[in-house]
């Protein structure tokens, strides 16, 4: 009978305590050691990789400046940076903190039709929604409202380009695109070799060498600030772009990147605290959204390259250094964005689409699995047809009527939950 008590207790989300006493400086770097240093860095090449090419692209393709995508970079970095810092001492546990890469995806789609200040009051709405989904206690309502087959199957539709701009790519460019992908799959398969030298890190490094052999690398002859100055853009409040882009991004991050970092720690031993991290995610993301930058999130991938090996009690400290990483790399973010940029365009979309095919997978794995087929079905279908109805995006449409379709015709399947 000791359950009965947990059982009935609302579902309200209060912030965790900290443990105590908190860690000093002396027991930091006490429990610091190689091990965690190799994670942390493995951590932060995979955030700053792949990841870093989806931006790219989506901010591209949506208009964006060599200095918007400069401080784009800077708060997802160097903001998230300093939460995973404070996160990962605080709770001692690694919680590493960045940004949402399906949000940033729908991003990209809606910058075709949508100006980049509306778009910026989305990210402050945004951040809103989440701060009160964490404050208030919404989230178990709100995650078992929204069956995480359908979510996942219209994340599977916004990722969907990535797979297909990748088969695409050696079309277009092969001397650059073909030797990246065949390192990425070497890689994959000499898993002994791809542990200290990871898949799409290795693809990056082989198109950066074709690049700078065969004389490809164009600056343009363009100067660009070294250090970050971020750029404050006044954000305009449009109920198009609300409508289009608050809710599909808070989902994207309470319930597709949190629910998957969450789920990655506690296969690792952790207990993470869920209140905690919504709240932090809702407050960090209004101070992402001054900057430019999407909304933040709890990373999953990123958390078990951290936890992957050492004593679970100092997996901490690599969380520590992931964040000392990262605001370094967020220091020097158009730098970054400049040397990228003067590569060939067939390096960003291979790049990317790579960093995609696991998440791609994941996706859809999760969404034709098990239950709620129909309805992933439907959200996969109307999400990939780029239909825009009352000029709202796909994704929105692609959710809404997938649970609709699912609530319908999938009735057993809810009884079942």
């Amino acid at each position: 009978m000791t359950n009965t008590r947990a059982d009935q207790t609302p579902a309200r989300v209060v912030m965790e305590p900290v443990p105590q006493p908190v860690h000093r400086l002396r027991q930091v770097l006490r429990d610091f050691g190689g091990m965690y240093a190799a994670n942390a860095v493995i951590g932060i090449v995979f955030s700053a990789t792949g990841p870093v090419a989806v931006i790219l692209a989506a901010g591209l393709a949506g208009g964006l400046s060599q200095a918007q995508l400069a401080s784009w970079l800077f708060g997802a970095f160097f903001v998230n940076g300093i939460l995973t810092i404070t996160a990962s001492w605080l709770y001692r546990q690694p919680l590493a903190f960045f940004w949402t890469i399906p949000g940033t995806v729908v991003v990209g789609a809606s910058l075709e039709h949508l100006p980049w200040e509306q778009v910026l009051g989305a990210f402050f709405a945004t951040g809103l929604l989440i701060l009160l989904v964490g404050l208030t206690g919404w989230i178990r309502p709100i995650m078992s409202a929204l069956p995480m087959p359908i979510v996942m199957a219209m994340v599977a539709g916004v990722f969907l380009h990535f797979g297909t701009d990748l088969v695409e790519a050696p079309a277009h460019d092969a001397a650059i695109a073909l030797p990246m992908i065949a390192t990425f799959v070497a890689l994959s398969v000499f898993t002994k070799v791809g542990r200290f030298a990871p898949p799409v890190l290795g693809a990056l490094l082989v198109g950066v060498i074709i690049i700078a052999v065969s004389g490809r690398f164009n600056s343009g002859g363009n100067t660009h600030e070294w250090f970050a100055h971020p750029v404050l853009t006044t954000p305009q409040w449009s109920w198009q772009a609300m409508v289009e882009l608050v809710v599909p991004l808070a989902i994207t991050v309470i319930v597709v990147q949190n629910g998957q970092g969450i789920a990655v720690l506690r296969t690792a031993g952790h207990q993470p605290p869920i209140g905690t991290v919504t709240v932090a995610c809702g407050a960090f993301s209004l101070v992402n959204a001054a900057v430019g930058c999407v909304s933040t999130c709890l990373t999953g991938p990123t958390n078990a390259l951290l936890s992957a090996s050492g004593e679970r009690t100092r997996q901490y400290t690599a969380g520590i250094f992931c964040g000392l990483l990262a605001v370094l790399f967020g220091l020097f973010a158009p730098t970054f964005v400049a040397m990228m940029l003067a590569t060939p365009a067939a390096f960003i979309v291979t790049l990317g689409g790579l960093a995609m095919l696991k998440p791609l997978q994941g996706a859809f794995v999760t969404a034709f699995g098990g239950r709620f087929t129909f309805g992933a079905l439907v959200a996969f279908l109307v999400t990939i047809s780029d239909v825009e109805l009352l000029n709202i995006g796909a994704a929105f449409w692609g959710l809404a009527l997938g649970v609709i379709a699912s609530r319908i015709l999938e009735s057993k399947d809810y009884a079942a939950t």
